[in-house]
């Protein structure tokens, strides 16, 4: 040990006559000497668990709610289901407002059909409209019948909460989690809702949406997955059209609908009632001149229908005629829309011709008394 010790300071003191020795040739030389230059070594934190969280907390508020609300046309989200026969269901895509943020989609799950318009801005996605039993097309996109709905919420990190307008709790349980589903598999967002008697779990894909839902509660477990996503997908249904005969009763005939995302229900309806008919001696409901100006279901239940006055100029029929055609279109529109009542202006007055005159707020009743069936 004593050697190793006398060795170390010898070397030592070499090296301080060496500097000095260099230090003396600068005072008696005009050279100078440029020391070599050492090189930096940076040291390497240690990276700790807290710091990883942080880094995970910065790239999940590099996404958005819209990330995960995807605003595409004409498309058509199929889910299938277990545990519960109405747990599968085919969604819509009705219509789309990129400047207020709003989409409207269409659920039918075999059982019945629900309406929603959803509002994705200001860090948020919500259903703002809710129109439970919706068999008609309409455009809701400018309505808000509720306190809404929040589906999610940034900052899109675990833990993030809320409590919904009937005190449910609702919160980010996840943001990576593996999702498989018969569509595809999936990191996907986790949102997590305590129900009064079971428990959601709503699982939403960047790019897609919801690609999966589990519902539990005791011995109970329904779930619905993404089965298929098809584009330049079509919304169609039927819509019964009634016809007077020259027998003076009424027949019906099925007209299917077709719609694409934004297509207006008004159009579609007026080119429906005036597709020709399949029998030369059904009586037309409308001209091909005539228009539908205005068509909407009003809170009381009851449909307004406004034409164009080609409607009557057209009509060519007498007032026993008249009055069949009134009633087929009442029974069109009434069947169409699930109600018992329409009200029938002209360029927005009241109905007027040579035969029949309505007053102000007169309404047709649905009739099926003089229908025949097929």
């Amino acid at each position: 040990m004593k050697k190793l010790l006398a060795t170390i300071s010898v070397l030592l003191l070499l090296l301080l006559l060496s500097g000095c020795n260099r230090a003396k040739q600068n005072e008696n030389n005009t050279t100078t000497i440029t020391p070599t230059a050492q090189p930096v070594v940076t040291m390497t934190p240690t990276v700790t668990p807290e710091d990883n969280k942080a880094d995970a907390v910065i790239n999940e508020k590099t996404l958005s709610a819209e990330d995960y609300f995807p605003l595409e046309a004409d498309t058509e989200y199929i889910y299938s289901g277990e545990g519960n026969e109405f747990a599968a269901y085919n969604r819509y895509i009705d219509f789309i407002d990129l400047t207020a943020k709003r989409i409207q989609t269409r659920t039918n799950n075999g059982g019945t059909e629900t309406v929603r318009v959803i509002e994705v801005k200001d860090g948020k996605a919500s259903v703002v409209f809710l129109q439970n039993e919706c068999y008609y097309r309409a455009n809701f996109m400018d309505r808000t019948n509720q306190k809404e709905e929040i589906l999610l919420m940034e900052p899109l990190i675990e833990g993030t909460n809320w409590t919904l307008p009937e005190g449910r709790k609702r919160f980010i349980s996840g943001t990576k989690v593996p999702v498989e589903t018969p569509y595809g598999s999936f990191e996907a967002l986790e949102i997590t809702t305590n129900e009064t008697d079971g428990t959601t779990k709503d699982y939403y894909a960047v790019g897609v949406g919801l690609v999966k839902s589990v519902y539990e509660a005791d011995q109970m477990r329904i779930s619905s997955n993404l089965d298929q996503v098809n584009t330049n997908r079509a919304f169609t249904q039927n819509i019964t059209v009634f016809y007077p005969d020259a027998d003076e009763k009424i027949y019906t005939e099925q007209v299917t609908l077709s719609f694409k995302t934004g297509d207006d229900i008004v159009l579609a309806i007026e080119n429906a009632i005036k597709k020709e008919t399949t029998k030369d001696t059904y009586l037309p409901l409308l001209s091909a001149d005539t228009r539908i100006n205005s068509l909407y279901l009003d809170e009381d239940n009851i449909v307004h229908v406004d034409f164009s006055k080609e409607f009557v100029t057209g009509m060519n029929a007498g007032a026993g005629y008249e009055l069949l055609i009134l009633q087929s279109v009442a029974n069109t529109l009434c069947n169409y829309y699930g109600v018992n009542k329409v009200s029938i202006t002209l360029e927005g007055k009241p109905y007027e011709s040579g035969h029949v005159l309505m007053r102000e707020g007169e309404v047709l009743e649905l009739n099926m008394e003089n229908v025949v069936q097929k």
